[in-house]
């Protein structure tokens, strides 16, 4: 048994947030409260005091880009920047090569993730090839262990085809999760199509590349009832669309990621290509927008769309190199910096939005810290200021290198195994 004394536990499920011990006895928490205990019986004993104890993150938009790209990330390296971030579960996007649209690469893309040291979980193109033209065979995807549907990376241009996708995944209780822009619309992807992207001579992306097709999906979503996850917004007017969707009735969600609330266009200035990303970093009306959003309950979760891409490929120049940002190890400190320490959102809602919201979203057993729940657990230092420098992740592409940002993640478990303690290399 592990015994984490002393630490604030915060579990926005049940409302708790106390001072209090917890035990870990096998792969569940076996007891949470204020209880006399004899040391000896403990393998392991961790003082918390001062820190905040939680429950494991829960991703549902990564990249870990295998099989395919596995010069930027794998699941091994993926999982480990994961662990150290304080995921615990995390769900992959299907634009690997090849996409992962059928059982064979959907097995192979399992079977991988099942010898991950966190809870690895995967999700199917909606169409053959990401290409937008026929429908995968989602039932039997579903039936096979894809967690839900997406076509990440491409936004689904033909509205037949996304209706019939969404009519499919309301038959099987699945969630089909949508990138939203309309590469018509969009002259250079990455950047804002605003002051910064005039000034390099770029014409950039419109918010409005977005939020049609936002608006668009809202009314398919309520039509077909289907659950219809939007990721990554980035404008205002794109949680204008889902407020009025979810006002009608529609079983909508949205994500927005950590680089979006906490930086604008200004910071491709500052970074180049470290802070391209689709859609793009927008205005400070945007980000503050984004933030409301969060407050207001429009955006349900914090999800990082963890991108990784080598150095060399964000050396390229701006209109060539590529779109993406990698996210999982500093998520939780941005959340700290720019959501909590600014007032927005406390630690219980900051973590609502990190772990039982997306939890709740694909109904996975996670995001909970209760006893007799599996022991996924992140231990944090909410005070503490560190400067941003290495990742696990086999990439860097973050715009917040070199950067301080407050919190830092101690120690995590998953299933109640250590799976990262801070300085240990792991």
């Amino acid at each position: 048994m592990i015994l984490i004394k002393n630490g604030r536990v915060i579990d926005p499920a049940s409302g708790t947030d106390s001072v209090s011990d917890v035990v870990i006895d096998g792969g569940v928490v076996g007891r949470i409260g204020a209880f006399e205990y004899d040391l000896a019986a403990f393998s392991s004993v961790i003082d918390a005091e001062g820190m905040i104890v939680a429950p494991g993150l829960v991703d549902v938009h990564v990249h870990f880009r295998e099989p395919g790209f596995t010069h930027k990330e794998d699941v091994f390296s993926g999982a480990a920047a994961a662990a150290a971030g304080g995921y615990t579960t995390v769900v992959c996007m299907a634009n690997t090569s090849p996409a992962i649209d059928n059982p064979d690469v959907l097995s192979q893309a399992l079977a991988t993730a099942a010898s991950a040291k966190i809870h690895v979980k995967v999700l199917a193109a909606v169409s053959e090839g990401l290409s937008g033209k026929r429908l995968t065979d989602m039932e039997l995807l579903y039936s096979k262990g894809a967690v839900g549907f997406s076509d990440d990376g491409h936004a689904i241009m033909d509205s037949n085809l996304l209706l019939n996708a969404l009519s499919e995944a309301k038959k099987l209780g699945a969630v089909v999760s949508l990138h939203e822009e309309d590469p018509a619309l969009i002259a250079v992807p990455g950047i804002n199509a605003g002051a910064v992207a005039r000034r390099l001579s770029l014409k950039g992306a419109p918010g409005v590349a977005e939020s049609s097709l936002v608006a668009r999906d809202c009314m398919i979503a309520l039509d077909t009832g289907a659950k219809t996850h939007f990721q990554h917004l980035s404008c205002a007017e794109s949680l204008a669309a889902v407020k009025m969707a979810k006002l009608m009735g529609a079983r909508v969600s949205a994500e927005v990621t950590p680089s979006h609330f906490s930086l604008t266009e200004n910071a491709v200035i500052d970074t180049g290509t470290l802070a391209k990303v689709n859609p793009p970093l927008r205005s400070e009306e945007d980000r503050l927008a984004l933030i409301d959003g969060l407050r207001e309950g429009i955006i349900d979760v914090i999800a990082t769309d963890h991108a990784p891409h080598s150095m060399g490929e964000k050396r390229m120049p701006f209109s060539e190199a590529p779109s993406g940002i990698i996210g999982l190890e500093t998520a939780l400190s941005l959340g700290v910096t720019y959501l909590v320490r600014s007032g927005a959102l406390s630690f219980a809602e900051l973590i609502e939005k990190m772990a039982l919201a997306p939890a709740r979203l694909y109904g996975f057993d996670a995001g909970r810290l209760a006893e007799g729940k599996p022991a996924d657990i992140v231990v944090f230092d909410g005070n503490e200021n560190r400067r941003v420098s290495g990742f696990l992740s086999k990439s860097s592409n973050s715009p917040f290198l070199g950067k301080h940002l407050w919190g830092a993640v101690k120690y995590t478990f998953c299933g109640g195994r250590l799976v990262y303690q801070e300085g240990q290399g792991n």
